[in-house]
């Protein structure tokens, strides 16, 4: 099974005939930026059972690689659905072609770029207090590349769950 790639233009033009848009990015990402009326499922919510059925269907990610990533995934949860499409080049490339696109004002960061900013910040800070203060401070940067290695290779982050407890990442 696979999906047909759709360009914004055509989506929009099913949506306006009652498609159903279905964002696949995090809650956070979604709540940050989306389309109208679009809803919020997560790879891994997307099911049979969560869609449309005899209905046309359209997946969306920020930029379209996660939704081809998991394009086998998300045909198979649209089986039931009467057509099934990828947005070509997700939201940003809605929003690019002029399409209604809802930003939340005060909405943080998302949590990715979050992460980037402070690994950013904590790798150079020890490369900039290694050199001037004590070399003993360069263990920073090497427990910083450490914790993006295991993330690489578990999937776990910790310091974006702990960035996820900050105040201004609470809904």
């Amino acid at each position: 099974m696979t999906l047909q790639i759709i360009s914004p233009d055509k989506a929009a033009d099913l949506v306006k005939d009652g498609a159903t848009l279905v964002d696949i990015r995090s809650a956070g990402e979604y709540g940050h930026r989306h389309i109208p009326g679009s809803s919020n499922q997560t790879v891994d919510q997307v099911s049979t059972s969560s869609l449309p059925t005899d209905g046309v269907v359209i997946f969306l990610c920020q930029s379209g690689m996660r939704t081809r990533t998991n394009a086998n995934k998300l045909a198979a949860a649209a089986k039931n659905c009467k057509e099934y499409y990828i947005l070509e080049g997700g939201i940003d490339s809605w929003q690019k072609q002029g399409l209604a696109v809802e930003v939340a004002p005060n909405a943080p960061l998302e949590l990715q770029r979050q992460v980037q900013i402070a690994v950013g910040i904590m790798v150079i800070l020890g490369v900039v207090l290694g050199t001037w203060v004590n070399p003993a401070w360069y263990i920073l940067s090497a427990f910083v590349g450490s914790g993006l290695l295991m993330a690489g290779v578990t999937g776990f982050c910790g310091l974006a769950r702990l960035l996820m407890l900050a105040p201004w990442n609470r809904v």
